[in-house]
């Protein structure tokens, strides 16, 4: 212990003073903090006096205070070492057994029981919080070792990048994969659903990119110009999403050369295309000089006839904007005055003709399916102004053919008829025999099987009052028919 005390005395020499305050009484040296007991800080200030002090008793104090030494351990008294040789253990220490060798808890006494370093030291400690969330560091000389995970490996100087290979669809893939996604846009509208799904397989389309275009292109050409109108705008839509202009480009150049097989199925492939290609000009989706850059590098006749459809459609006045309804205004997004107006015509036209299958045609290109009650108010209204027996015969089998072939559903011819009657009070200021005329034709559409007996008997009649005098009874007529 004497030992000790000189060295430190000899190694901080009078410095001991010049620490911080907070260090005074705990001195710390390379982070290791070096214990010592009261008298050996005396004996350290008072010198070489001090160092006397101690020397002529290791035990008391000149003034006869018991010294109290700091308790170091060393191999004598060592649980984990054998003991010194020619020094024998301490008593005490002998008859312990291996259970009370291995104990946790500290051996001077003074510790609290707690695990050490929190619980993240030794063998069978669960770890420190927050432990579980750190990846463990793995060696790259583990035979189990995969580097799958890691996105580059340095070989010597070189960085090698592992890109994923993705398999590229044929054109058989590509148009199996393409064409239901078309079907059932054309069902449903959603521009979205389709630019989700081909952002998913975009991948493996590859550099047939080309073929979402020509395959929207070639399947509108079997449906109405409503869903050529929705192939146009989803074309604007995927633009600079999926396909570019080098795509749109590849495609109407694999329609034109398909263009004679094309017009086996459609005979006016080249108008649609020819209007297709003007759209996209239109709708910025390609450049104008698209169109010339075919001049005098095309010889087939159906190609010429639809760049010059496109062209024609371009250079028009006002084209542009005109070419916004190129394909018309398709099915409920036209205005109901414009849909009236088409239906009244269909109807006079039939009863100058009296050709259903033509009048059939002409309500399916409508597209309103939804309207078809506003072709019977009409026909009804017709019948009543017209009270002659041909106009009664005719539109009765015009409603009967529509009817049978599930043109007009019976939702639709309900509510046809039931407008009618909410409109008899008006119809019978122009038409004064309307009640009656209405109630000949009402019976002969039973009879026909057009309309069932819930519609026959909302029919409304004009009943007048009748007198004693005519035999009744005084009873006066009901307004209803029934």
């Amino acid at each position: 212990m004497m030992e000790v005390e000189n060295r430190l005395s000899e190694r901080f020499d009078g410095l001991v003073d010049e620490l911080p305050d907070e260090l005074n009484e705990r001195r710390v040296k390379n982070g290791v903090i070096l214990e010592e007991s009261e008298e050996e800080a005396e004996a350290m200030e008072g010198g070489v006096e001090g160092e006397e002090m101690l020397k002529s008793d290791g035990l008391h104090h000149n003034s006869g205070r018991i010294i109290k030494k700091a308790k170091r351990p060393i191999k004598a008294t060592s649980f984990s070492e054998p003991s010194a040789p020619g020094v024998a253990p301490t008593q005490g220490l002998v008859n312990l057994n291996r259970a009370s060798k291995n104990l946790r808890r500290p051996r001077n006494s003074l510790g609290r029981g707690l695990p050490k370093k929190g619980g993240a030291g030794g063998k069978g400690t669960w770890g420190k919080l927050g432990d579980e969330m750190e990846l463990p560091w793995v060696d790259p000389n583990d035979p189990n070792y995969d580097s799958d995970g890691e996105e580059a490996a340095e070989v010597g100087k070189k960085t090698i990048k592992l890109n994923t290979l993705v398999p590229e669809m044929s054109e058989e893939d590509v148009r199996k994969a393409v064409e239901p996604l078309m079907l059932e846009y054309f069902e449903n509208g959603e521009c979205e659903e389709v630019l989700f799904s081909l952002e998913e397989m975009l991948l493996n389309i590859g550099s047939r990119r080309w073929m979402v275009p020509a395959l929207a292109i070639e399947l509108s050409m079997d449906h109405k110009p409503s869903h050529r109108e929705m192939t146009s705008q989803l074309i604007s839509e995927l633009y600079q999403k999926v396909i570019s202009q080098r795509d749109i480009g590849k495609a109407y150049d694999f329609l034109l050369r398909q263009l004679s097989d094309l017009i086996l199925d459609t005979p006016d492939a080249p108008t649609i295309i020819g209007n297709f290609m003007a759209r996209n000009i239109a709708d910025d989706c390609i450049p104008p000089k698209f169109l010339q850059s075919y001049k005098g590098h095309v010889t087939e006749v159906e190609a010429v006839k639809a760049l010059c459809r496109a062209d024609t459609l371009l250079s028009m006045k006002h084209g542009l904007v005109r070419l916004d309804n190129v394909w018309g205004v398709g099915g409920g997004i036209r205005p109901v005055k414009y849909l009236v107006k088409k239906i009244v015509l269909l109807l006079k036209e039939y009863l100058c003709s009296c050709d259903i299958q033509e009048a059939t045609r002409c309500l399916k290109d409508l597209e309103v399916p939804h309207f078809h009650h506003e072709l019977v108010y009409e026909a009804v209204v017709m019948v009543i102004e017209s009270m002659h027996e041909k106009t009664d015969e005719a539109m009765c089998k015009l409603l009967q053919a529509l009817f049978r072939s599930f043109v007009i559903t019976i939702e639709q011819m309900r509510a046809g008829f039931q407008r009618v009657y909410d409109q008899m009070v008006d119809i019978s200021i122009d038409v004064p025999q309307a009640y009656s005329v209405l109630e000949r034709w009402v019976l002969r559409c039973r009879q026909a099987g057009i309309i069932n007996d819930d519609i026959l008997k909302k029919m409304p009649s004009r009943g007048r009052k009748r007198f004693v005098s005519e035999g009744d009874g005084g009873l006066i007529k009901d307004s209803s028919y029934w």
